[in-house]
């Protein structure tokens, strides 16, 4: 791995949990160039032929291992896209650590938008972890738009956990799935948002396999003057079970926008959502400032709480 920077290293904590090389295979990219890799016997990791990005090919049978991917910018005005596309065998069960930090101390607006393609192949299970940091002082924004494509097959399962709490002042995250017989989706999105931040969420999954299931529930806080907006559509296709739920808190003069959808293509499609949107319940508050806590800190714990 090329030497980091304290910034750079800073970020690097906050999207991947990495205060040192990672056990297993590795991918590092710094502001726009490959700061490290490591490929493993069963995992490897290769530069696309064409464009920006990589390919991981995980082969069948491998299990309790990782495979870490994390982007820093430290670059005032770099924008960047990557392409990067992850092969599981069978029989797998896997975790992967992906997510973005930016920080810009500059004037000029500094992006990343990562594109991941995921196969998952039969019987396999994959853990994915995406986080999203924002820092500096800078007038430029930190923009970070992600695309995830899940492709599973037969009795495969997936657990996405997708989290942006600090500092990007624009991001849209699409996600899209596709799954067959008897496979399982579950997604869970931690978000807030502050100043004058905006954030779009954006799932669609298709349940296209008798027996098939999804749960994705986002859960949120919009503070200051930011606007978040949560587009979740369930498609039934199959003798299938789904279910979505935007679950958010509002402050200041913040707004959120939920338009949770369902669409069923099959008589036996069981789907549900659900949303709910308010402020901090006062007797909340109260019962903490009881505590000796001021109402900021009682608001702080509630939102730590509500995030968690």
């Amino acid at each position: 791995m090329s030497k980091l920077d304290a910034v750079q290293l800073q970020l690097l904590r906050e999207v991947a949990d990495l205060h040192e090389i990672p056990e297993g295979a590795y991918n590092l990219r710094s502001n726009g160039e490959s700061a490290g890799r490591r490929s493993t016997e069963h995992i490897e990791i290769v530069s696309k032929s064409e464009g920006s990005g990589i390919d991981i090919h995980i082969k069948a049978g491998t299990k309790n291992e990782s495979v870490h991917i994390p982007v820093v910018l430290s670059e005032s005005g770099l924008k960047e896209t990557v392409y990067n596309d992850f092969y599981i065998g069978e029989d797998c069960d896997v975790l992967i650590v992906a997510g973005c930090g930016i920080d810009n101390c500059g004037k000029q607006d500094s992006q990343h938008d990562g594109i991941h393609r995921f196969f998952v192949g039969r019987n396999s299970h994959i853990r994915y972890v995406e986080k999203h940091y924002g820092s500096g002082n800078g007038e430029g924004k930190r923009i970070l738009n992600p695309v995830t494509e899940i492709y599973m097959d037969e009795n495969s399962s997936a657990e996405l956990e997708m989290v942006q709490i600090k500092g990007v002042d624009s991001t849209k995250r699409t996600t899209t799935a596709q799954l067959k017989e008897n496979a399982k989706l579950i997604v869970r999105e931690r978000l807030m948002t502050h100043g004058v931040q905006t954030s779009e969420s954006i799932y669609r999954v298709e349940l296209n396999g008798d027996g098939s299931s999804a749960d994705v529930v986002s859960r949120s806080v919009a503070r200051d003057n930011s606007y978040q907006k949560l587009d979740a559509c369930i498609v039934g296709n199959a003798a299938c079970s789904g279910h979505t739920e935007c679950d958010s808190i509002i402050m200041d003069n913040g707004r959120i926008l939920a338009v949770p959808s369902l669409e069923a293509n099959s008589v036996d499609a069981a789907l549900v959502h659900e949303a709910a949107i308010g402020k901090i319940a006062g007797d909340q508050l109260i019962k903490l400032m009881t505590l000796g806590l001021t109402e900021a800190e009682a608001e702080e714990q509630i939102i730590g709480g509500f995030l968690k």
